[in-house]
C-alpha cells in the first residue's frame, strides 16, 4: 500500500522547531543568481495550505505555508527577478521570474486582519529549526486543483496521520483573530 504524499518536507514526519531559532534565509531554485530572502525571526502559524493560489513544489498536494512579520522578512539578493503573480489577490505573492517559486506573500491593504505579517515556504531554507506546521487550511480546495472529491476522506486521514488537524477554513485560532480584528474595526467590540 502507498502512502498518500502530502508535501515532501511532512510526509516522513513533522520536526520539532529549534528552541532559540533565530530565523535564516529562503534561497529560490534558480541554480543561477537565485533569489535570496532573509527571514530574521521564527515563524509562526505553519500549516499545511490546500488552496489553488499558494506555490507547490511539483507533485505536492499541499503547499507549507508560515508567517512572518513583514519587518523581519526581506530580499538579500536578486530582487530584479521577483514579480508580484496576481495583483488583485489579498496576499501579493513574490514568485521568482526563473524558477516561479513563490518567495514570500505580502498584504498590502492595512484594514487586512494579517497586515503586517508575511507569509513564507520555509522549505526553502536550509537551516533546520523552523516552526513546524500545525494545522491543515482550506483541505476541500485541493479539489479545486483536480483531486478527486472521494479522495478527500483518505487526505484527511492521512493529514491526522502525519499530525495535522484538518479544516476548511484556516485554524480557530486565525479565525478567532480575524473575527477579533472584525469587531475591533466595526466598534462590536471596544479596543
Amino acid at each position: 500500500m502507498t502512502t498518500l504524499s502530502i508535501h515532501p518536507s511532512i510526509d516522513g514526519g513533522i520536526l520539532p522547531a529549534a528552541k532559540d531559532f533565530a530565523g535564516g534565509t529562503l534561497v529560490c531554485r534558480c541554480a543561477r543568481d537565485p533569489v535570496i530572502v532573509e527571514v530574521a525571526t521564527q515563524t509562526a502559524f505553519n500549516h499545511a495550505c490546500g488552496c489553488t493560489k499558494c506555490w507547490k513544489p511539483q507533485g505536492a498536494l499541499f503547499s507549507v505555508v508560515a508567517v512572518a512579520p513583514r519587518d523581519k522578512v526581506s530580499v538579500k539578493s536578486n530582487a530584479n527577478k521577483l514579480k508580484v503573480v496576481d495583483a488583485s489577490a489579498a496576499i501579493q505573492r513574490h514568485a521568482c521570474t526563473g524558477c516561479g517559486v513563490h518567495m514570500y506573500g505580502r498584504i498590502e491593504n492595512t484594514q487586512h486582519p494579517f497586515y503586517g505579517f508575511d507569509f513564507v515556504h520555509t522549505e526553502l531554507s536550509e537551516e533546520q529549526g523552523w516552526s513546524p506546521p500545525a494545522f491543515a487550511a482550506f483541505v476541500s480546495s485541493v479539489i479545486e486543483s483536480g483531486t478527486k472529491p472521494s479522495e478527500m476522506p483518505k487526505i484527511r486521514s492521512r493529514l491526522r496521520e502525519i499530525g495535522l488537524e484538518p479544516y476548511d477554513c484556516l485554524s480557530p485560532e486565525l479565525m478567532d483573530l480575524i473575527a477579533t480584528h472584525v469587531a475591533k474595526q466595526s466598534g462590536e467590540l471596544k479596543a
